[in-house]
């Protein structure tokens, strides 16, 4: 697939003029496939993982929350830049599109001192919050810190490709993230297990594996964005601006905070399923390992749509926006739908592939039956959370998350477990679904009359 925005429309940027269809395509295959490519390396490294030990799986199901929070900072962040650039670029301002970028380059760079602190301080009092086994605390522990204390593989990373989208370039960002996730599905087995002459360093492994992928894919990054035509970036010696600062936190911190409400709502699920059964946050932990299959196509759509949302609603094309946004509902209902019925025949075949025991297989089934019901749901809201964020509306999808995962599925997964058991709990998420579609088309129908 041809990804270069100089020629195909005579210099014109092709986010404003290629047929919307094909546009979409374009800019959304290539990010939903580097995007499988990842989904396929966090099952690929929870299945080492399990074949180490169950305990093993367990620990890093544990330190999944704090982990998820760091990747919500730096995706949430990345998000705002990428809306205010492609907001920039619509409106032929190149040069506050590249402060932008350094902008953004800069907080990053903030946030991951932040979780550097964290990974030193933070990790050992996160996971006592669970358990006092020593063996899960040590292992978690130890998984979380070289995570969390080399993280600029994450947040710089995750800069580039978000910047390079911007921009309506998809190929580069591919390259990066699928480059990344192949150096780690290569290293993980090494470092876990011992081969080639490298020691045996279970959970420990696996997070040097993960880590130096990141920063492989970093190294990649930083040379495509140099040589990118519309962002003239200076990471040595970026300059930070207040305007841009606050137009990337307008959408970036709702969006950090939608994504970062994943991890208070995964702990809180923990703290509750782990009270009837300890294998319990195992199958969860194993659950999103899966159902990133489901998602991230849909969120590698949604990488595509929105800078080409951004874009139009920049130069005032509302009717672009609408057929983008269309299109971007039917194939992600699609997707999803598919999903949901693979989760529902094949269960036991999905939890197989953990080494899971009879006792996690009952769990697992009947939670991966229940939570995908709500998958079709959630892809009509994903795509509708696109379109507020490219308008710099992002505080609507914040306020949609909060509701969806703290104040409807953990009160009501707890009223569930209580009155039927641990099988009941997983209804929430359906419950959780129907309410955030209801929030999400009325704030929809609020965003069309700004539109107009």
């Amino acid at each position: 697939m041809k990804n270069n925005i100089e020629t195909e429309f005579k210099g014109e940027n092709r986010l404003g003029v290629m047929p919307v269809g094909k546009l979409l395509m374009a800019m959304s295959l290539p990010t939903m496939f580097s995007m499988l490519i990842q989904a396929l390396y966090n099952v690929v490294d929870s299945i080492f993982v399990s074949r180490y030990s169950e305990r093993a799986l367990t620990a890093v199901s544990l330190a999944f929350p704090l982990q998820l929070l760091m990747f919500s900072f730096a995706v949430g962040t990345s998000v705002g830049i990428c809306s205010v650039i492609s907001r920039r670029l619509g409106e032929q301002d190149e040069k506050r599109a590249a402060m932008s970028a350094e902008t953004g380059y800069i907080i990053q760079l903030s946030f991951m001192v932040v979780f550097l602190l964290i990974g030193l301080f933070g990790t050992g009092p996160f996971i006592r919050m669970y358990t006092n086994d020593a063996e899960l605390i040590s292992m978690a522990v130890t998984y979380l810190r070289i995570c969390l204390c080399l993280s600029m593989g994450v947040f710089v990373n995750l800069f580039c490709e978000k910047s390079l989208q911007a921009t309506g370039d998809t190929i580069h960002p591919m390259i990066i993230q699928a480059s990344g996730a192949g150096f780690n599905i290569i290293f993980d087995p090494i470092l876990i297990f011992g081969y080639f002459g490298f020691p045996a360093m279970g959970v420990k492994g696996a997070a040097i594996a993960t880590v130096a992928g990141q920063h492989f894919a970093l190294l990649l990054g930083i040379i495509f964005l140099k040589r990118n035509k519309y962002l003239g970036v200076k990471l040595l010696k970026p300059k930070f601006d207040r305007s841009c600062f606050a137009d990337i936190m307008k959408v970036g911190m709702p969006a950090v905070v939608m994504q970062g409400i994943g991890t208070v709502m995964t702990s809180l699920l923990n703290a509750i399923v782990i009270t009837y059964n300890v294998l319990a946050t195992t199958v969860f932990g194993v659950y999103f390992k899966l159902q990133s299959f489901v998602f991230m196509p849909v969120f590698g759509m949604n990488s595509g749509l929105l800078p080409i949302l951004g874009y139009n609603y920049g130069a005032r094309n509302r009717q672009r926006m609408m057929k983008g946004l269309k299109l971007g509902i039917i194939y992600a209902f699609m997707i999803m739908s598919l999903g949901a019925l693979a989760f529902n025949l094949f269960p036991d075949t999905l939890l197989g592939m953990f080494n899971a025991s009879d006792e996690m297989k009952a769990i697992g089934e009947v939670a991966l039956r229940r939570i995908s019901l709500s998958f079709p749901l959630a892809s009509i809201s994903i795509i509708l959370g696109s379109l507020f964020q490219a308008m710099g509306d992002g505080y609507i999808s914040m306020i949609v998350s909060i509701v969806r995962q703290i104040g409807i599925l953990i009160p009501v997964a707890w009223v569930l477990g209580k009155l039927f058991g641990l099988d009941a709990v997983w209804f929430a998420f359906i419950v959780a679904e129907v309410a955030a579609l209801i929030m999400s088309l009325m704030f929809y129908k609020k965003e069309l009359n700004k539109l107009s």
